[in-house]
């Protein structure tokens, strides 16, 4: 259930209000579910190109390297079309639980025909959980779409057992001019235009569009590690794949208690 705070009162934003794509800060978010309910149908084959086929693989390895393991409930969040549900899916076999995660019922619905079993229509900020109730968080690409990273990563600190693992993968432009420039061209120009091509409709290619700016707009990434240390993670650390993949990890106090 949507809060009903204003978003300019919320704390840590992932990014700077884009008001060119959805007018009034508070109208983000039914903007930025509305977009990515139109884009579903198409989005697993936009983001296979964007990644040039190596998206899915990527995601079942950063889930073995940081901990899942049979047996493990896991909860991601922003599941989008269940590629990292799926693939836990498979990993916690059929003594764990993987559950899908996301605002869009029409992602949800792409996630369903993937095969992923459990799959809830809610946002980061207000997990339907009881405390403890996951093993291991996940969030793909999907940390800039939250309103406010302190809330949100409360949430996840609540929902997970203590020792429980979470993992955050985000796109992070590089630091060199020429990187970035390369990286720009390619997700501002590039790709927005091939996801038109694909779907043959306009609000896929906006959403790209969109996307590239939360990424070029996001908050540092010691701005991000700091809320995670903030809302009782431990062992917070980055590690970057391939020059331009975070991922973003940490682990719930074993005492279940946050800073004091």
């Amino acid at each position: 259930m949507p809060s009903r705070e204003p978003e300019e009162a919320r704390g840590l934003r992932p990014h700077r209000a884009i008001p060119e794509y959805y007018g009034r800060a508070e109208k983000r978010q039914r903007w930025v579910v509305h977009m990515f309910d139109a884009a579903a149908a198409h989005y697993d084959r936009i983001t296979d190109v964007m990644s040039l086929g190596t998206g899915r693989w990527y995601r079942a390895g950063a889930l073995h390297r940081h901990g899942l393991r049979p047996g493990h409930r896991l909860l991601d969040v922003g599941a989008g079309t269940g590629v990292i549900a799926r693939s836990a899916q498979d990993q916690v076999g059929p003594e764990g639980e993987a559950v899908a995660l996301d605002p869009s019922r029409g992602m949800l619905e792409q996630a369903r025909n993937r095969g992923v079993a459990h799959g809830v229509a809610a946002q980061a900020e207000q997990l339907p959980f009881p405390d403890e109730r996951f093993d291991m968080l996940t969030m793909g690409y999907a940390l800039r779409h939250v309103a406010d990273l302190e809330t949100t990563f409360r949430e996840y600190a609540r929902c997970l057992t203590p020792g429980g693992r979470l993992l955050l993968l985000e796109v992070t432009p590089p630091r060199s001019r020429l990187g970035h420039a390369a990286l720009r061209l390619y997700m501002r120009r590039l790709i927005p235009v091939i996801a038109r091509l694909i779907s043959r409709s306009k609000e896929p290619q906006l959403l790209m569009n969109y996307y590239w700016d939360t990424i070029e707009n996001c908050v540092p990434p010691e701005a991000i590690e700091g809320a995670l240390r903030a809302a009782g993670f431990e062992q917070v650390g980055r590690h970057v794949a391939f020059g331009i993949f975070s991922e973003y990890s940490g682990t719930k106090t074993l005492d279940g208690e946050g800073p004091s």
